[in-house]
């Protein structure tokens, strides 16, 4: 399992009731919907993305892994951004899932 950031952990250690609140909300709002859970991850990446927010692109490419989303329908997430967010920023979209995707084939 991957290691949670180390400000994360401070966080979750500092504000436990916080940090199950949050979680709370999370587990909440995913169950407020007909989407499913790997239409629901790509919206996170793409969310985490037009936001240019790395720590959180990072995140939601960790759990798209674990659900088995592929490479591919995780890379599309940063094209599909060049149109909106622009080139340079697509292109940091994509080295941050690039980031999370190539540890999990050994580079």
């Amino acid at each position: 399992m991957a290691q949670l950031p180390k400000r994360f952990e401070r966080f979750l250690k500092e504000y436990p009731e916080v940090a199950v609140a949050y979680e709370n909300l999370g587990d909440a709002v995913h169950k407020q919907g007909p989407l499913d859970e790997k239409t629901r991850a790509l919206i996170k990446i793409a969310l985490a993305a037009g936001s240019k927010m790395e720590g959180a692109v990072h995140a939601q490419v960790r759990k798209a892994v674990k659900l088995k989303l592929t490479k591919a329908e995780i890379r599309q997430v940063a094209l599909l951004s060049i149109p909106t967010i622009g080139f340079p920023a697509a292109m940091a979209v994509m080295s941050w899932i690039d980031d999370i995707l190539d540890k999990k084939k050994g580079k």
